[in-house]
């Protein structure tokens, strides 16, 4: 029955906190535009570009390596004990 004692004043302190950050979002307007962000998804900004797009330019093309002879496994190999 002790733990009451904490709870009680815990449980107002977190709704009192609630209270306070609920009254802030209503005078900082975060709900007054409901509808604006629904309807923005419907409509298409890049109707008007504000800038003309990139050209696109083909990468350069690349040297062709030289192939190197095989090696053979069996020789020079300095990892096999012989």
């Amino acid at each position: 029955m002790n733990i009451l004692l904490y709870l009680i004043p815990i449980a107002l302190t977190l709704g009192l906190a609630g209270l306070v950050a609920f009254m802030w979002a209503l005078r900082s307007g975060q709900f007054d535009d409901l509808d604006g962000a629904a309807n923005r998804i419907l409509f298409d900004d890049d109707e008007y570009p504000s800038r003309a797009p990139a050209p696109i330019v083909p990468a350069p093309a690349l040297a062709p390596t030289p192939s190197l002879p095989a090696k053979d496994d069996k020789t020079d190999s300095p990892h096999r004990g012989g």
